[in-house]
């Protein structure tokens, strides 16, 4: 194999990873203890930021002097072996009692109780609370049939498979060495996420209901620091803003799509947009006709069932159809301007990405639909005769190499052919695709973390980024996390390509170019915006992702949609750099971002399908002058 990746290392142990999902509403600092006091015979100090208890055979809690019933909470914490330490919320009074939800951390890992106290501080009853969390935001009630209660964190790691350049970091329990955790207690259920690992829930209905935070130290030495924390029942929406270069339109109040396409598809010579089950007819975008029997969705409690739609004329016969998918690869025939639903044909019997592409990689001028299924990355091709029949798998990868979220297309080893990416690596287009796997070249292109059971972005985009001559990958990191990177080719003598990665933006700790931060980047695309020859980056939160619940990092944050300016610099680490600009903080992203010029002017309009409703962006800004 002529060309060889030299596989990039992204920082990927739990040390670096873990970092703060939410702007907290106080922090502490310093060396006195401040908003906190003692409860019980533990002793505690603070210095430079950290809060030390030591209970020798003893235990004891230092408790905030706020109360909340609904918060969050961050903090680094550090053991010595065999000390108990935890976290308690809700710490409420009756009579003579205190009840609370604690979150016990030992050796052997983490269980969330329900407790009671005396007044003193000393323990008279624990009992661990059954396990809840996931995308609900009400805990089920409990079992009729009496399931187990345990809701210790074990994970289990999966076996077999491919060894992947992509690889899940280590989110145990670290005895004796500093940990990260974030917590959130929310209407009735407390979610624990340990060194960004994944959720340790329970059901908190039958613990305490309003009152402070504590720590707590018991038989040992406990340490925290970096503690912030934040009443959850307060959330912030922001006075609607849109950026100086466009100007919005909405055409839909509801939600019905994670995606939309462009095309005229009346041919009366302006272009429709469709989005769900409605196309909007342009030029004003005021008129709207059903291709399917459209029901709106509760974005709270449901997905729907388009995440991205494309539009080609799939029969030939002069009118554009419309495709929809994942998760059901769908068929649109259009009518012919005939005032009727279009004929629906299901054509790709399993998509399991959330994310795919729509484009021609073989050059025979008719686009192919980039997915994975069944462990495998794959393209499909309608049927030359009959588009309406089962579309033709053409699988290009091993099984095991397939990621729910990431993938993207273009020409990385510039031999003139569309190569595909995912977060595993990208995969060489042959001279001729005579039905065997393309060659792979491993390269980890995303990662884990801040919660997610995955990794990978939303569609991966494939340009010269620095103006080197060499393809680049611009992309988000996570899709339900933070991050969002661009990746450097350079190449050896011998064409062996390396990709290096370039942070542009991260979660609340890092500092990020224009103070911008949002989290589930899981709309993406590329396309230049500003009319200066170079692509730029537009991505957008797809707020509520996983519904309405405290399952990923910042749900709440605002639902903000941006363009990244791709600037030349040859000062800058890779090159370039990317200057984030407002698009809309009112509206997100869904799983695609549309770019295209609906009015002919030359300018790019944005085209977003959420749970906010459907979007236009006019695109009026002037070139923009970079000297």
């Amino acid at each position: 194999m002529r060309v060889v990746i030299i596989l990039l290392l992204l920082a990927l142990s739990a040390h670096a990873q873990t970092g703060q999902s939410f702007v907290p509403d106080g922090t502490f600092s310093g060396s006195v203890l401040g908003p906190w006091h003692g409860l019980g015979a533990a002793k505690w100090q603070a210095q430079n930021g950290t809060l030390t208890g030591t209970a020798n055979g003893n235990s004891g809690w230092l408790v905030l002097d706020s109360s909340y019933q609904d918060a969050g909470l961050h903090a680094q914490f550090k053991c010595t072996p065999g000390t108990e330490a935890g976290f308690l919320f809700r710490m409420e009074t009756r009579n003579d009692s205190i009840k609370g939800v604690l979150v016990s951390i030992k050796d052997s890992g983490i269980i969330i109780y329900s407790i009671v106290l005396n007044t003193q501080g000393k323990e008279l009853l624990r009992e661990p609370l059954r396990s809840a969390g996931s995308i609900v935001r009400l805990a089920p009630p409990p079992d009729p049939r009496g399931s187990s209660n345990n809701n210790n964190n074990n994970r289990n790691r999966r076996a077999g498979g491919p060894e992947l350049p992509l690889q899940r970091p280590e989110t145990a329990l670290r005895p004796n060495d500093w940990n990260t955790i974030e917590i959130f207690i929310d209407a009735s259920i407390i979610r624990t996420f340990l060194n960004d690992g994944r959720e340790l829930g329970a059901a908190a209905d039958d613990a305490g209901l309003y009152g402070p935070i504590a720590l707590y130290v018991s038989n040992g030495t406990a340490q925290f620091k970096t503690i912030g924390w934040k009443d959850l029942a307060q959330k912030i929406i922001p006075q609607e803003a849109t950026g100086p270069r466009f100007q919005v339109q909405r055409i839909s109040d509801m939600y019905y799509s994670w995606g939309a396409a462009a095309a005229d598809f009346n041919k009366d010579g302006y272009t429709d947009i469709v989005a769900g089950p409605y196309i909007y007819f342009g030029p004003d975008y005021t008129r709207l006709r059903e291709i399917f029997p459209a029901s709106a969705y509760n974005p709270s409690k449901e997905f729907t069932e388009i995440n991205c739609q494309y539009t080609y004329d799939f029969n030939a016969d002069g009118w554009p159809d419309i495709f929809t998918g994942p998760p059901r690869a769908t068929v649109y025939l259009n009518p012919k301007g005939a005032s009727r639903r279009w004929d629906k044909f299901e054509v790709i019997p399993s998509v399991q990405t959330e994310i795919t592409v729509f484009r021609d990689l073989d050059g025979d001028g008719k686009p192919e639909l980039v997915y994975g299924a069944e462990g495998t990355l794959r393209y499909a091709k309608p049927d030359p005769a009959d588009p309406a029949k089962p579309w033709v798998p053409h699988i290009i990868s091993g099984n095991g190499y397939m990621m729910g979220h990431g993938i993207g297309t273009g020409d990385i080893n510039g031999d003139g052919r569309t190569d595909i990416v995912n977060p595993n690596g990208w995969w060489e287009q042959p001279v001729t695709d005579n039905g065997r796997p393309w060659s792979y070249h491993p390269a980890a292109l995303a990662r884990y973390g801040h919660r997610s059971t995955g990794a990978g972005g939303a569609v991966m985009a494939v340009y010269d980024v620095n103006g080197d001559g060499k393809n680049d990958v611009v992309t988000s990191l996570n899709a339900h996390g933070f991050g969002l990177a661009w990746f450097e080719q350079t190449q050896d003598s011998r064409g062996s390509i390396t990709f290096t990665q370039h942070l542009i933006m991260d979660d609340y700790s890092s500092k990020n170019a224009g103070g911008v931060t949002f989290s589930q980047i899981h709309g993406t695309t590329a396309a230049d915006v500003d009319g200066d020859g170079i692509p730029d980056f537009i991505a957008g939160k797809r707020y509520w992702s996983h519904l309405d619940n405290y399952f990923d990092p910042d749900p709440y944050g605002a639902p903000v949609l941006y363009w990244f300016r791709t600037v030349r610099d040859p000062k800058a680490p890779g090159g370039a750099t990317f200057v984030p600009e407002l698009v809309h903080n009112r509206s997100g992203a869904g799983s695609d971002i549309l770019a295209a010029d609906l009015d002919k002017d030359g300018r790019v309009e944005i085209i977003t399908s959420t749970d906010r409703g459907t979007f236009i962006f006019w695109n009026k800004g002037n070139k923009i002058d970079h000297k």
